[in-house]
């Protein structure tokens, strides 16, 4: 089954499900995924029993990938071809399945609150589109959409919707394809980290790559608010303050729509830098800052074996193999 048509039959959606780290039990779970990220390819390959069996990683030139929900992302055509194909065949990928983890820009989502929501997929799909047509900036024919129902803070019905657009997503999946994978699965980056969050407390995930910023919100496995925006600066000239100002608008409807504030914060992307934004962000939410894998790795949720997954910072592909577990 090809990733559009698993995004269209919505591979978030199970009615009941509350924890943000099982919105993907009823996808399947292909042994190998490959996360294509905006500086290198990255793929692991996963035993039967759910360990890690391997890993490689490629690096790709600045510039090879331009990550967008709108326009073309491959660049550097031959270099993206190139990084696919070292890590494939040094994971000895071949006519298999394959789950694709893409850059947080290409898919956009959407945390909404409906007084009353269809049941059947038939009704839900044109309410979403019709909904969400405004709100991004393609036609609603070419949008692959899926989504999932969760329980709201009140009376009603929560539903987190993704949606991309379906060349986009035929790019990445003809990246595969040339390798003679199949495409299973396709999820954001971050959707696949969250399952690096601590879940009993409202936990906000602040994930930066390149000059995309995702910022989330988890609360006893819901997810409370979900953002991705770009940065007005990156790599060296990002400062604390800016990463604040574009944080703050989640944090503050976070706040005001549950009436309590933020109790531990997560910080992905920022590498060696990170101590310099742990003091302003400590001071404005009043509670701990760690980095995302290293607070995972010090609480015992990260398995052993994927260890050396979280000291290449592969967040995505540690995630993905927390959902797989």
């Amino acid at each position: 089954m090809s990733s559009a048509a698993t995004i269209r039959q919505g591979i978030y959606k199970n009615e009941f499900v509350r924890r943000v780290t099982r919105w993907l039990d009823a996808t399947p779970h292909p042994p190998l995924a490959i996360e294509i990220g905006l500086d290198r390819v990255s793929g692991a390959r996963w035993t039967r029993n759910g360990g890690l069996g391997d890993f490689a990683v490629a690096e790709l030139p600045a510039g090879a990938l331009l990550p967008s929900a709108v326009e073309a992302n491959v660049v550097n055509a031959a270099a993206l071809k190139s990084a696919m194909t070292d890590v494939s065949s040094r994971l000895r990928a071949k006519d298999e399945s394959v789950a694709l983890i893409l850059p947080d820009p290409v898919i956009r989502v959407f945390v909404q609150h409906f007084d009353d929501f269809p049941r059947s997929k038939e009704e839900a799909d044109p309410m979403l589109r019709w909904k969400l047509k405004k709100s991004v900036p393609f036609e609603v024919d070419e949008t692959l959409i899926s989504y999932m129902r969760q329980s709201p803070r009140e009376e009603g019905v929560d539903v987190v919707t993704a949606l991309a657009r379906l060349r986009i997503i035929r790019e990445y999946e003809s990246l595969a394809e040339a390798e003679g994978l199949h495409p299973g699965v396709v999820l954001s980056s971050s959707l696949a980290a969250i399952a690096l969050l601590e879940e009993h407390r409202p936990t906000l995930l602040a994930r930066v790559s390149g000059s995309a910023l995702t910022t989330a919100i988890v609360r006893e496995g819901v997810l409370c608010g979900y953002r991705c925006t770009e940065l007005p600066a990156w790599g060296a000239a990002l400062t604390p303050h800016m990463l604040l100002e574009d944080i703050y608008p989640v944090a503050a409807y976070y706040q005001d729509t549950w009436q309590e504030g933020i109790q531990s914060v997560r910080v992905a992307g920022l590498g060696v830098r990170l101590p310099e934004f742990v003091p302003p962000l400590e001071e404005e939410f009043h509670c701990e800052v760690r980095s995302l894998l290293q607070g995972a790795v010090s609480e015992g949720r990260i398995p052993p074996d994927a260890r050396q997954l979280a000291d290449r910072e592969l967040d995505g592909l540690v995630g993905w193999m927390m959902h797989r577990g």
